[in-house]
């Protein structure tokens, strides 16, 4: 092999491994921004919900009036029509996160525990269901066929 077969065949490797690693490090580019993507959609969806849950509860002077405000917000926001046996057991457990924001204005040690319930109400949805909670909201769209008279 001659200096110059040598000198390219050693091009021709370094060549090879740098478009192995830019191909390693855009997939692993790919993978961070789909997880960094879909922590902002949650993040938005987390904060659409309990903001509409918040002013549903607002003007609510008893509990029992603010608990079923915030399931029928929940319901609306979740496109649930009607209830089932799964559907009621995530409400009776979001629940927990509904009493705690009603609790917290008069409860200093309350106030922490609304991001708690949140985040526990979390935890048992991806547990329970083996998907995030904030899944449901995306909600597909069914093409209508266009007819033209």
């Amino acid at each position: 092999m001659t200096v110059t077969t040598r000198f390219l065949v050693e091009l021709k490797t370094a060549a090879e491994a740098a478009k192995v690693a830019e191909g390693s490090f855009r997939r692993d580019a790919a993978v961070r921004i789909a997880a960094l993507e879909q922590e902002r959609a949650f993040a938005f969806r987390r904060l659409n919900l309990m903001q509409a849950i918040a002013g549903a509860m607002a003007s609510a002077e008893i509990e029992e009036i603010a608990v079923a405000s915030a399931f029928a917000t929940l319901r609306t926001r979740l496109g649930w029509n009607s209830d089932s046996e799964a559907r009621s057991e995530v409400i009776a457990r979001f629940g927990q996160v509904v009493l705690a924001m009603f609790r917290a204005p008069d409860e200093e040690e309350s106030a922490s525990n609304v991001p708690e319930a949140l985040a526990g109400f979390e935890r048992w949805y991806a547990e329970t269901r083996g998907s995030p909670f904030w899944l449901l909201f995306e909600h597909q769209i069914p093409d209508t066929p266009r007819v033209d008279f």
